[in-house]
């Protein structure tokens, strides 16, 4: 029985100890709190509990195992810092709760089988199959957490390959309107009921090519008016790199509009139902909906025009295309030698994009239903 003190200054009791002919360190607790004599009753303890064949060590172990919420609560936090926006990390959370938790939640990750992961994604394999996808991937994450530390000897989300049925690999792709429709497109927009930032807020989106959550979430710090351009920093990209962005003269046109939305959020396109935050994810998905263009364009669809756009009408390079949509290009041993960004090309294409897209003869579409 030893007393273990620490540089800090720290003190804990320690019983060496040989179980099944190894030699094996037992912490016994901290002094003062654990006393003299409450630490030669542990160390008696374990003696007795190795001469009736058992392992102390590996009892103390097994009584700290995890309940699937305290690992997956754990996994949470240890992954949170990587993710790039809150909606991701409520998702996460949210179909864990709704799908495994019933099931799972309350049980020792050692203890879970099979047959446990199977109950939890059987009933849903062959009706929401993304759904279904993810929690069987948060279910392994989780449970290779705690393989991990040690509390589990195999990860069993792994061993049920074969016990459900494959599923069809099926590419979804963004509804997007033929390119030659964005025009009145944005006319429509324009002449919706929309708020003034909301309809700013679409055409910023459209005429950068950039992801609806970029253009949400900007800020007018991120906003060089003499450079013409728009960084946005790698914390707010799906890539994890700052990315640049010309500002075609139509672009420029809507940030001074939006000058007017200025308030202490420094947001570009403030929310107008809830001061001081961006607008939410789905704010411009209703406003397709509003003005009956939903069932066949998204936000995001207006990315997919502006690149099929650039490839049928430009004679642009595919590095460029792809760069300006913020996309990797080659492979990582070709990116780490070419290092532009190719801004200059960048910049006259997207301006061609925005003088296609607001050029005169853009009609407001009438639609019925």
């Amino acid at each position: 029985l030893m007393l273990r003190v620490f540089r800090s200054g720290g003190k804990s009791w320690v019983q060496r100890i040989v179980i099944h002919g190894k030699r094996r360190d037992i912490g016994l607790g901290a002094y003062p709190v654990v006393s003299l004599a409450k630490a030669r009753q542990r160390a008696f303890e374990n003696r007795v509990a190795i001469a009736d064949g058992r392992d102390p060590l590996a009892e103390k172990h097994k009584a700290a195992v995890p309940t699937f919420r305290q690992a997956a609560e754990r996994t949470f936090e240890a992954n949170k810092p990587r993710w790039r926006n809150d909606r991701h990390a409520a998702g996460w959370w949210q179909t864990l709760e709704r799908y495994a938790m019933p099931r799972l939640g309350n049980m020792r990750v050692n203890r879970i089988g099979r047959e446990d992961v199977l109950a939890v994604l059987t009933p849903i394999w062959g009706t929401r199959m993304e759904t279904a996808r993810r929690i069987r991937q948060r279910m392994r994450t989780i449970l290779g957490w705690a393989l991990a530390h040690g509390f589990v000897e195999h990860n069993v989300v792994d061993a049920i390959a074969g016990a459900l049925p494959a599923m069809p690999t099926v590419q979804e792709h963004h509804r997007a309107l033929p390119y030659a429709e964005t025009k009145n497109a944005l006319a429509t927009v324009e002449a919706s009921q929309a708020s003034l930032s909301v309809k700013l807020c679409f055409r910023f989106t459209v005429l950068t090519a950039a992801r609806s959550g970029e253009a949400r979430e900007a800020v007018w710090s991120e906003i060089d008016f003499d450079a013409r351009e728009w960084r946005i920093p790698g914390t707010r990209m799906k890539s994890g790199t700052e990315h640049r962005v010309p500002l075609a003269d139509a672009a420029l046109a809507v940030l001074e509009q939006a000058r007017a939305l200025k308030n202490d959020s420094d947001l570009l396109f403030p929310s107008p139902l809830k001061p001081g935050r961006p607008l939410s994810n789905m704010t411009m998905t209703k406003l397709l909906r509003d003005v009956k263009l939903a069932d066949r364009a998204t936000v995001h669809g207006f990315r997919s025009a502006f690149r099929t756009w650039a490839s049928e009408q430009t004679n642009t390079a595919h590095a460029v295309m792809e760069t300006a949509l913020a996309h990797a290009v080659g492979s990582s041993v070709e990116r780490s030698y070419a290092r532009s960004d190719l801004f200059a090309k960048r910049r006259a294409l997207m301006q061609r994009w925005a003088d296609y897209v607001t050029r005169s003869g853009a009609e407001v579409i009438k639609l019925h239903g």
